[in-house]
């Protein structure tokens, strides 16, 4: 008789259609009913809906939009209005900040400008949906952890568009809107700047991005592997016994000798996922306003061997080395 496998299969609660707790006074109340869908309940709880925009979700979406329709139309400008060229270079197209001459001035619109215009209706758009995050948590009685993990997002986006330029002086240092562009702009700034890998908020940034990593996968496959037990029912099997609960911390317990907590679990996972783009950001903002070479520094403060200069001698420069000669 086959097993169920949670990996491969969901369970899907298919109930009444349930709108949620009341909403505090002075919020709209919910007009519409919620339905059901198979496919998200693949993913996720297949209820769909209800969504609460509110005035502050609204204009979230009306500044997105704004920004994303002049980020697209400057990248259709740039291809000449060929709607095959632009689904072709997509991924190479940019909207790039103005060039050094112009410092922290407003340039031309075809010079720069356009990406301060979609810059700051991005800006306006995330942190309207921050304070949406926040109110919805506010009103609903919850603690705020989602509202400030978004704000450890917003941090280095900040970082690097609108604080460190503003630090170095020039718009030119902020990162154009563009896939790869973007990824240039980061291959550009660790080259110009002695290599990002010797700044040590980058490696505190990539030790929690790789923990979190790990924590989520521990605690989701778990969970998972408890849910013929019902392990996603936390708060019940926290004062339970014989079920799933106590069987996942003694198989934490037999594998590393200590387990997380169902509480713990999520804490640590908090802080590892929020301190990623906040040592990042550091790590970018220190980068050619404290440290001009990270490499460099490294040496300096035995953060990487420093290696005497005749290592750097020990093989000949190919550009000195005559053709058809020693090889």
């Amino acid at each position: 008789m086959a097993e169920y496998q949670n990996i491969f299969t969901r369970i899907q609660v298919v109930g009444p259609a349930y709108p949620g707790v009341p909403l505090p006074k002075g919020d709209a109340p919910r007009k519409y009913m919620p339905g059901h869908w198979h496919l998200l309940g693949r993913l996720g709880d297949a209820q769909v809906g209800p969504l609460y925009l509110g005035w502050l979700g609204l204009l979230s979406i009306f500044f997105g939009f704004v920004a994303f329709e002049i980020i697209g139309l400057v990248m259709l400008d740039s291809v000449n209005w060929d709607i095959r060229q632009f689904v072709r270079q997509l991924f190479w197209l940019a909207l790039e900040p103005p060039a050094p001459k112009y410092g922290l001035r407003i340039p031309p619109l075809n010079e720069g400008g356009w990406w301060i215009v979609a810059g700051f209706f991005l800006s306006v758009s995330v942190l309207l949906w921050w304070a949406r995050t926040y109110r919805r948590a506010r009103q609903l009685g919850m603690g705020t952890h989602v509202a400030w993990a978004f704000a450890a997002a917003l941090w280095l986006y900040f970082v690097c568009g609108f604080l460190r330029p503003l630090a170095m002086g020039s718009w030119s240092e902020a990162v154009p809107f563009g896939i790869f562009p973007h990824l240039d702009w980061t291959a550009a700034l660790s080259i110009r700047y002695g290599n990002l890998f010797y700044n040590p908020f980058h490696a505190l940034s990539i030790v929690f991005l790789y923990g979190a990593t790990l924590l989520f996968a521990m605690h989701g496959a778990t969970i998972l592997a408890l849910g013929r037990f019902g392990g996603e029912r936390e708060i019940e099997l926290a004062i339970d016994r014989g079920t799933a609960a106590e069987r996942g911390g003694l198989f934490w317990r037999w594998c590393m000798g200590f387990n997380a907590s169902f509480e713990s679990i999520h804490r640590w996972a908090w802080w590892f996922a929020v301190l990623c783009p906040l040592t990042g950001g550091i790590g970018i903002l220190l980068t050619g306003t404290v440290v001009d070479n990270w490499h460099q520094w490294a040496m300096q403060h035995a953060f990487a061997p420093s290696y005497p200069p005749e290592a750097w001698n020990a093989l000949p420069d190919p550009l000195t080395v005559p053709q058809g000669g020693a090889r």
